[in-house]
């Protein structure tokens, strides 16, 4: 007899709405954004149509990495506000009728955090096994070859134990021991806490890196890396992408924490787990972790997170999804608070609003959850930053060749012609504002039934009524040089989406069972029409055909 909370799927078929907290609205004036400033935009993700939100780190920090340090699981960091304002956004967004997700960072603490600080003290503190500790080599080298994804060796001498302590990002966030079951606990301890503080729900940063190779081996060399690789670990300036990561990452002993992980949100209705999986095949990790329905309900891997989007390319990747991932429920995002922003990674400098327009309706018709990022529904660019307002670590380290990741997080326009876009009060935001995201500012765009953020509304609560986009099969027809196509199949519902991936116009010949097929109108997809047997796809247009 089973003891799961019901749990009603809503994160299935839905929307998720990522908040990077800094850069979404401060309503203190000290040029941070903040959980308050969060609630009081909640209407705005409400009426656009979003399902839930995904919250970026906002818990006790040095911020070395902006959150991505914790140095106390279980609080609030002052700069953010006090665990009454996130009870307080909680209550808000469930008036609204929003889910709650937040960001938990398990694989690695701060340096500041107490449990490292203990671990560090001694070779035989009650807490000394709780990171990962190895002695030099014989030379005084580091125990092993694994690297950094912020560049250079994984290791960093501790004068205190006179030991190589490992850290896959930055020196300063240790990689806890998960081989210890005391430190497991510890973290399912902390993932409690916000449970029953009424979370709905986590996003999992770095889930494939709980687990190290006990044994310490090398990871075996790969050679350069290929400069198109989407991951953005992988990039062609870090030698991190020069090594196939067998060892440091990805380790089957990862599975059983993840079912411990997912049998604690069992005890708990309507909840949800999402997983970033950053991995040399990221689609086999988000088969591995989402099979058996006992692990993660969901994952993403960075595949639609690079510049490749053509036609070609997007039907090559489904169809691998589809032969490796199979009935694993994914993630879909396009942006993120880590990579360059859709609309300048797909469409350069000046991008063509029809293209953001059919890569929205592309997003939202896959099988699987919508992942929004924040500006995305304004059609933001990248940012281009100077040097001396860069805060990234890695984009400072890395100048010029990698700028980092500040361009996609600069702060949210809410109002074109106000002091700082409406973002704060305060004369000097933690990042610059981008002035040519005032053009796009939410005030400018609303009630304009031809902006980009009317067609991401129209889109949104369109697709809520759609069961096959929620919940349907997805069938790809024969690749094409231009147009992307696929049925998206129900029971009561049988729908052909159809996309122009390219400047220039196209056709298609209509399968016969879609020759009669009327036009389902309500998405605000255009720039496409029927001439009988043929369908005629202005640059980048499409549309959606329902048959009986």
């Amino acid at each position: 007899m089973s003891n799961k909370a019901p749990n009603n799927g809503w994160w299935r078929g839905g929307v998720i709405y990522q908040i990077y907290p800094r850069s979404f609205q401060d309503s203190n004036g000290d040029g941070i954004g903040d959980l308050p400033g969060i609630t009081q935009r909640l209407d705005h993700i409400a009426a656009l149509g979003a399902d839930g939100i995904w919250i970026s780190p906002f818990f006790k920090s040095p911020m070395k990495d902006f959150g991505y340090d914790v140095s106390d699981y279980c609080d609030v960091d002052p700069m953010f506000g006090t665990l009454d304002d996130f009870r307080a956004l909680v209550a808000r967004a469930h008036a609204l009728g929003l889910k709650v997700m937040i960001d938990q960072v398990l694989s690695h603490t701060s340096d500041q955090h107490p449990w490292f600080v203990e671990s560090r003290s001694s070779l035989n503190n009650p807490k000394a096994d709780w990171y990962v500790w190895a002695d030099a080599k014989d030379d005084g080298n580091p125990p092993n070859n694994w690297l950094s994804i912020f560049g250079g060796s994984a290791w960093q001498w501790d004068t205190r134990r006179c030991q190589y302590f490992l850290h896959n990002f930055l020196t300063s966030q240790p990689d806890l021991n998960f081989h210890n079951p005391q430190v497991q606990d510890a973290l399912l301890a902390t993932v409690k806490f916000w449970l029953d503080l009424g979370v709905d729900g986590y996003r999992l940063d770095t889930v494939n890196f709980f687990f190290h190779d006990a044994q310490l081996r090398d990871n075996p060399g790969r050679g350069a890396p290929d400069r198109n690789n989407p991951d953005p670990a992988v990039n062609p300036f870090n030698p991190y992408g020069w090594q196939r990561h067998v060892y440091d990452k990805s380790r089957p002993e990862n599975l059983p924490f993840l079912q411990r992980l997912r049998a604690l949100l069992d005890q708990y209705p309507d909840t949800t787990m999402v997983g970033e999986i950053g991995d040399d095949d990221g689609l086999a990790r988000v088969a591995e972790y989402t099979a058996g329905g006992d692990k993660l309900h969901m994952a993403y891997c960075f595949d639609l997170l690079g510049e490749a989007h053509d036609a070609p390319f997007l039907h090559g990747f489904l169809q691998r999804f589809s032969d490796i991932v199979g009935d694993g429920w994914p993630c879909w995002a396009l942006s993120n608070h880590d990579v360059v922003r859709s609309a300048t990674r797909w469409g350069g400098t000046s991008p063509d609003p029809r293209l953001l327009r059919l890569a929205a309706a592309f997003q939202a018709s896959l099988r699987g959850t919508v992942c929004l990022y924040q500006g995305e529904e304004l059609g933001l660019p990248e940012a281009e930053l100077r040097f001396e307002d860069l805060q990234d670590p890695y984009g400072i380290t890395m100048w010029p060749e990698f700028k980092g990741r500040d361009g996609c997080r600069t702060p949210m326009p809410w109002f074109a012609n106000a002091p700082q876009a409406g973002f704060t009060a305060g004369d000097q935001p933690w990042l610059p504002v981008a002035e040519p995201h005032r053009a796009l500012a939410v005030d400018r765009q609303a009630g304009k039934p031809d902006s980009m953020l009317a067609f991401f509304t129209r889109l949104l609560h369109w697709r809520r009524e759609q069961i096959a986009l929620r919940d349907g099969r997805l069938t790809l027809l024969p690749a094409d040089p231009q147009v992307l196509a696929f049925t998206r199949e129900h029971d009561q519902q049988h729908l052909l989406c159809i996309f122009n991936f390219s400047d220039r116009p196209a056709q298609l010949a209509l399968p016969g069972a879609w020759q009669a097929a009327s036009v389902l109108a309500g998405s605000g997809l255009e720039g496409a029409r029927i001439d009988g047997e043929t369908l005629h796809c202005d640059p980048y247009g499409g549309l959606f055909l329902q048959r009986p």
